[in-house]
């Protein structure tokens, strides 16, 4: 009987309220209505404890996806997947796996620093105008934030901006990675999906923990280099024999830390505008990677040559003239244009990025092009050593130990052999194949090697040999003309006296 007394009052008060707002409605003046509004607004925002924020999907007049709304949708990713009862799915960019997200009119909590917040997302439905007969819906999302109005210096600055730099950096980590090249002035790219890590990396475990630890470091460290006054990117020298793993570990880095790759082709490279306007496109969070830079004949810094080649002009005016033609119809890519690109005023555009050089013979780079604070950290790919020789037979023989390893220690610290050409003898010739063979396989090539290098040694001091008799023997044919000459020109002074 109460229950349905309860009802009916509530009944009676909701009826009430309709009838009256009713009467407001029709014969209130809308100035009224409007300054009755405002003040109802004003009377609800005092005794209300909490503040709302709003992030739109869409903003400009373009209307543009928001870069906000994307972070957060990333950010909240992660808790709705735990929290919320309606969840959206999607695949993602690696179309290997689903992305779940909170579904409209959803709501999750979140925590920072003790403080609990609410997300809730939603959409406003409108109806548009469109060239066809008919209108056409438009669906606007947005994500809103409640908190209470007591928080509101922690969440409004250091919690958004928590929010905004978690997001972005799980979209970098989830992101699809991309190899680019550049076509003349453009970059173009495929999806890279190189599989190298440094635990697979053929290198000694040392080694690899110092170049790991440098690039985690230089990641984290955007606050260092601003107070500093340096550019937040970092070069990386990797010189060494062909074969040594050097494009390998370039794929490393890039997996390490997220990064997309931009393998700079120079000799597709106009000039030095073009070569600035390239670098300004590539965005943070990359690598600029110039392989083989030694073969660039004008970039090897061979500042003698040059200077013997203009003496040579200076005498020569024809030569000078046909260079000048020469220059003018293709100017290149200079010395000075790629210093600029490192650490010139142009390279602080962006941020977080790295700059890596590869060569083969790194004595004939300029020693400008490779000094400290340009390329700031050299890394030398050397010989297959029995560490490097360990992970190699882990990753492709589930090798840890074997009763030859002791022999293929020896052997390698008396034979020069490239990680490739030691791969290439422990790849199994059947699938699976066995152990045993493969590494009796790496055994008779070392062998093999071996002989190799004792017969070109004994062929080199052969012709040391050789090369030492016949210039004594020009120096004794020389003395021996010289002496002809002296009594020569002695018989000669004897008759003229006579």
């Amino acid at each position: 009987m109460r229950m349905g007394e309860m009802f009916g009052q509530l009944g009676s008060l909701i009826a009430g309220f309709m009838f009256v707002r009713a009467i407001f409605e029709q014969y209130f003046p809308s100035h009224l209505k409007t300054h009755f509004e405002k003040h109802t607004q004003k009377l609800y925002n005092f005794f209300y404890p909490y503040i709302q924020v709003t992030f739109n999907e869409l903003t400009g007049e373009r209307l543009k996806r928001s870069e906000a709304y994307s972070a957060i949708e990333t950010y909240l990713s992660s808790n709705s997947s735990s929290q919320a009862k309606r969840l959206k799915a999607d695949i993602g960019s690696n179309s290997q796996s689903l992305v779940l997200s909170m579904d409209d009119h959803e709501e999750v909590t979140d925590e920072f620093q003790g403080v609990k917040v609410s997300w809730a997302s939603g959409k406003n439905i409108s109806k548009t105008q469109s060239f066809s007969l008919y209108p056409t819906t438009e669906e606007k999302r947005y994500y809103k934030l409640k908190f209470h109005k007591n928080q509101r210096d922690l969440i409004i600055g250091p919690y958004l901006n928590h929010v905004l730099k978690e997001g972005k950096a799980i979209k970098v980590r989830n992101r699809q990675r991309k190899l680019y090249t550049n076509n003349g002035s453009h970059w173009s790219h495929v999806i890279f999906e190189h599989p190298a890590t440094f635990q697979t990396l053929a290198m000694e475990e040392e080694k690899k923990r110092e170049v790991m630890n440098d690039l985690i470091t230089f990641t984290k460290a955007e606050e260092f280099y601003a107070r500093i006054g340096r550019a937040w990117k970092r070069g990386y020298l990797l010189y060494g024999p062909p074969g040594t793993g050097k494009s390998t570990m370039i794929a490393a880095m890039a997996n390490l830390l997220g990064y997309d790759i931009y393998d700079l082709e120079l000799t597709a490279v106009k000039d030095n505008t073009e070569l600035r306007r390239l670098l300004i496109e590539t965005p943070s969070k990359s690598i600029i990677v110039i392989e083989d830079i030694d073969c660039s004949v004008d970039l090897t810094g061979q500042r003698k040559k040059k200077e013997e080649k203009e003496e040579e002009e200076e005498k020569d005016p024809a030569k000078k003239l046909v260079k000048n033609e020469t220059e003018s119809k293709s100017k290149g890519v200079t010395l000075s244009g790629l210093l600029n690109f490192i650490d010139g005023l142009w390279s602080a555009c962006g941020g977080e990025r790295l700059i890596v050089f590869t060569t083969n013979y790194v004595d004939k780079l300029d020693p400008a092009l490779i000094r400290r604070g340009r390329m700031d950290k050299h890394i030398e790919l050397s010989y297959c050593s029995f560490e490097a020789f360990e992970v190699l037979a882990k990753n492709y023989l589930n090798l840890e130990t074997h009763i030859l390893f002791l022999k293929i220690r020896e052997m390698l610290e008396e034979v020069n052999m490239t990680p490739a050409d030691v791969a290439e003898n422990l790849m199994p010739k059947t699938f699976p194949g066995e152990a045993e063979t493969c590494l009796e396989s790496l055994i008779g090539a070392l062998e093999k090697a071996k002989e190799e290098a004792r017969l070109k040694t004994e062929e080199e001091a052969k012709a040391k040999e050789e090369a030492r008799l016949k210039t004594k023997e020009e120096a004794k044919a020389k003395e021996s003309s010289t002496n002809e000459a002296i009594e020569g020109e002695k018989d000669g002074e004897k008759e003229k006296n006579i």
